[in-house]
This record gives structure tokens, C-alpha cells and sequence, in this order.
């Protein structure tokens, strides 16, 4: 049984959401490097910090 949809109009689809996701991947790192850099910085050290005030918690908790 054969579709009903030209696989010439499929294809040309495709290769324009394709073009389309490349074009915003190519831009994406311009526009957010800035805020990706910086999130994963604010990350980190809210990660590290919270470790730091788990381990002095525990600490005082294993002194009483």
C-alpha cells in the first residue's frame, strides 16, 4: 500500500526543520554562553556551599 504523501514534499520538509534546528543551534551559543557560563558557575559554588554548611552541621551534631 503506498502513502499518499509525495516523499519529495517529506524530504524538503525534513531538510528545512533540519536547516531551521542547525540555524538555532549555530546562534544558541552567542545569544547564552554568557548565562550558561554563568548558571553553571552559581551552580557550582550553591552545590559546594551547601555541602560546606551540610558537613559543619553534621559536625556540631557529632560533638553533642
Amino acid at each position: 500500500m503506498q502513502s499518499n504523501k509525495d516523499p519529495r514534499g517529506v524530504d524538503r520538509w525534513m531538510a528545512q526543520a533540519i536547516d531551521h534546528v542547525r540555524g538555532y543551534l549555530r546562534k544558541w551559543p552567542t545569544r547564552h554562553s554568557r548565562r550558561v557560563h554563568d548558571q553553571m558557575i552559581s551552580g557550582a559554588s550553591y552545590a559546594v556551599g551547601s555541602g560546606a554548611v551540610s558537613v559543619i552541621i553534621l559536625w556540631i551534631q557529632s560533638r553533642h
